[in-house]
């Protein structure tokens, strides 16, 4: 299972980075967005994928005698979630706001003088 996560990241890595290399501003953000979503699942997937019990401990032992599922991924990647969702709002409204303003969304028609556009 951890393999085919693995596989799964990498190619969700991948499909990102591609996306970013397009000239689109769109293509970008759907890009960011995939990046995110496989490094969340990276984070995940070096967590270890246990079934296991909730992490407490019982009232009269000291230490963990079960195997126990790790409750720090799951939290770095609820974070992550919100914290990517914020970028990504932010980057649509800003990819928004260009395209008034410029009228396309490609890259290299942006790159022109700011002078052209007042």
């Amino acid at each position: 299972m951890e393999f085919l996560l693995a596989i799964i990241t990498g190619l969700l890595y991948a499909a990102g980075l591609y996306m970013m290399l397009r000239r689109s501003l769109v293509k970008l953000i759907i890009g960011l967005i995939i990046i995110s979503n496989g490094a969340n699942l990276l984070i995940f997937l070096l967590g270890r994928i246990t079934k296991g019990h909730p992490p407490i401990i019982p009232g009269d032992s000291k230490i963990f005698t079960e195997i126990y599922a790790d409750p720090v991924p799951q939290a770095l990647i609820l974070t992550a979630i919100v914290i990517s969702f914020g970028l990504q709002s932010f980057a649509i409204i800003l990819i928004k706001r260009a395209y008034q303003v410029v009228k396309t969304d490609d890259l290299d028609e942006m790159n022109t003088i700011e002078e052209d556009y007042k």
